[in-house]
């Protein structure tokens, strides 16, 4: 609880960590010896960031794995944080640009579900699945220690970027990324 007031009192989009927050974890190592798993899904193998699943906002099973052969958003969000909320216009504009070429995965801490389903339906950015992560099992395990933080991987699944990125460093990435 005091971990989560710290997050609030920091502010949406702050560049350093919450007040009285512990150090951020590494995010997972880009080793590529580690990086693939056995086992492929659609053919390409699963990169050991991808290996997770979690309950959609909707209290659907997800399975990251999936998202395998794509370069892949993992955009952590909290439904309370205007930051996020600017951002939802580019998410569902990527979303429609390069759908089939780029996987984007909405991951929701620091609220309630109910909060989370009216982000999404408010702000529509319903195209892109989203689970909810209120125990921040995958904050966690991708060291994310404040909302509105973009961890982005490459086609093979390696780490690239985990940080915010504004409106054109993202579209600049994603281009990067897909081309």
């Amino acid at each position: 609880m005091a971990g989560a007031l710290a997050v609030v009192l920091a502010g949406c989009g702050s560049t350093g960590a919450p007040v009285g927050a512990p150090p951020a974890a590494a995010p997972p190592a880009a080793d590529p010896a580690a990086s693939a798993v056995a086992g492929a899904v659609g053919g390409a193998a699963v990169p050991a960031a991808l290996k997770f699943t979690g309950t959609t906002v909707d209290g659907k099973a997800f399975d990251a794995a999936t998202m395998a052969g794509k370069p892949t958003i993992l955009w952590f969000w909290a439904p309370w944080c205007a930051t996020c909320a600017s951002e939802a216009m580019s998410i569902s504009d990527l979303q429609d640009e390069y759908a089939g070429r780029l996987n984007i995965l909405g991951i929701a801490g620091m609220g309630e579900n109910k909060d989370m389903h009216e982000f999404v339906s408010d702000l529509e950015v319903g195209t892109v699945p989203h689970l909810d992560d209120k125990p921040g099992k995958l904050w966690k395990k991708f060291g994310i220690t404040e909302q509105s933080t973009y961890v982005i991987l490459d086609r093979a699944g390696q780490i690239v970027t985990t940080s915010y990125l504004d409106d054109l460093q993202l579209t600049n990435k994603v281009k990067s990324l897909v081309a």
